[in-house]
């Protein structure tokens, strides 16, 4: 058995992992890699195997960085199944059409400036027609289902509690006469979060792949997240100030949502209007209306045993239309703007930015991870000065980030995850999806534990496993 490290080493961004079992080739994953726009285009561009080489692939979730590839794997060859959840495959169809309009649109906007310099055009990553051609590649199944997806391979999906059809990835190997419990972690979810069960951990492997996240942060505490929000709202409400949220469209928004209505319904925030300007985001929270199997007990107490819709009431507008996104610039009372993307790179968020940052009396709430040489990122730093769409703005708002939205496991969570993995039992741990702070402290962690083979691969890697 080999796996070869593809994408999502050392980084955040752009998880693929390649397994060899038994003469077969099974991807993990196929996600978009986002950073420097110089660095992005080639780096999803190219592959470090042959698609059409690959037999299988097995998607966690959703989330662009782990599924927006996919297109561009399809349209250079890949031409077997995908394995996802039901949910997955659902989010899938409105994720990589929207990544594709993005794709498209902002290929449109470089060509421009190319055209201005007598440069040749460049083509989009992939297009509307390459993600209808990927779609029928997609499986759904369901939770805690085992089945075979190579010669001694067998496939559970486990609810991996992160986002909306979330899972963990166990694989029930026999190569050679022996036998292997092989985890994929995707992304972990965390216990007591509104809206999703809990994660379904997986437990006594062999060997592991392991996102790392936060493997050296600690989120604030559950039971303040409710209270810190309506404070924050109060405050600038007071103030008459707006609030700006960029938030990813899968799974942040639906989670804000959730807690301002419930907030709202409590009167522990004013009666300001709530804005979701986001297309994607307004399809995400479509396609969690139609999957309540996925949803946890207090969701189904407090909304949906009296058919209440938790992702909307009376003080909340989803806008699709571009026209009534471009008049909220001129919306001068307190409100709230949650718009995509999360890492405020692309998207409407970046015309409410450019309206926004430069008011005191405003505020930029930051609730979720912030991927280096990200817009987020140095609004989290407190940069002075940012760039949006080429031009320079001063930052005169307030900044505020609250980890407690993080739908990812912290360091105690991922510590007390591997409780159920004696070190005798676990082979071999390999901790992908993190940069290098988180991932380090949180090798050393499990190295004090007595876990003896624990990896931080690069990119490219090769690693053969035996038991």
């Amino acid at each position: 058995m080999e796996i070869q490290f593809c994408g999502g080493a050392r980084t955040v961004t752009g998880s693929q992992h390649l397994l060899s079992i038994n003469g077969k080739r099974i991807l993990l994953e196929c996600g978009l890699f986002q950073g420097r726009r110089k660095d992005t285009y080639e780096r999803n561009k190219q592959f470090l195997y042959e698609p059409a080489d690959v037999d299988v692939m097995v998607l966690s979730h959703a989330h662009i960085d782990h599924c927006g590839n996919i297109p561009n794997l399809v349209k250079h060859g890949f031409d077997g199944p995908i394995f996802a959840t039901a949910a997955t495959v659902d989010l899938c169809q409105i994720m990589l059409r929207d990544s594709a309009y993005l794709q498209e649109k902002d290929a449109e906007w470089v060509n421009k400036i190319r055209k201005k310099k007598h440069e040749p055009p460049v083509e989009p990553l992939y297009t509307i027609d390459d993600v209808e051609a990927a779609m029928p590649h997609f499986v759904g199944v369901q939770y805690n289902r085992s089945f075979p997806i190579a010669p001694g391979v067998q496939l559970t999906f486990r609810d991996a509690g992160h986002i909306l059809g979330s899972a963990g990835v166990l694989l029930e190997i026999n190569e050679k006469g022996k036998h292997y419990r092989f985890g994929f972690s995707g992304d972990i979810g965390r216990k007591n979060m509104p809206i999703l069960r809990d994660p379904d951990l997986l437990r006594d492997l062999d060997f592991f792949i392991c996102e790392s996240t936060y493997g050296n942060r600690f989120h604030e505490r559950d039971e303040d997240i409710e209270e810190e929000l309506a404070s924050t709202v109060r405050r600038v409400v007071d103030d008459g100030g707006k609030i700006i949220i960029p938030a990813f469209a899968l799974g942040r928004t639906q989670l804000l949502v959730y807690l301002l209505h419930k907030l709202f319904d409590q009167n522990r925030i004013p009666a300001v209007p709530i804005f979701v300007d986001s297309p994607l985001a307004t399809s995400a929270t479509e396609v969690f209306r139609h999957h309540p199997e996925c949803f946890d007990r207090e969701t189904y107490r407090i909304f949906l045993q009296d058919n209440h819709d938790p992702f909307g009431f009376d003080r909340l507008t989803y806008i699709r239309d571009v026209e009534q996104s471009k008049a909220l610039n001129e919306y001068k009372d307190p409100c709230i703007i949650i718009s995509a993307s999360g890492m405020a790179e692309a998207g409407r968020i970046l015309h409410h930015l450019k309206h926004n940052i430069g008011n005191p009396k405003n505020l930029v709430l930051l609730v979720g991870y912030a991927a280096e040489h990200t817009l987020a990122r140095k609004l989290k730093e407190g940069y002075d000065e940012v760039r949006i769409f080429g031009e320079w703005y001063k930052v005169r708002c307030k900044v505020k980030s609250m980890d407690a939205f993080s739908a990812h496991a912290d360091r105690r969570e991922l510590l007390d995850y591997y409780a159920l993995m004696p070190p005798e039992r676990l082979q071999h741990v390999f901790l992908v999806h993190g940069e290098e702070e988180q991932a380090i402290p949180l090798k050393q962690a499990l190295e004090s534990k007595g876990y003896r083979q624990v990896h931080f691969p690069k990119l490219g890697d090769r690693i053969t496993l035996s038991g």
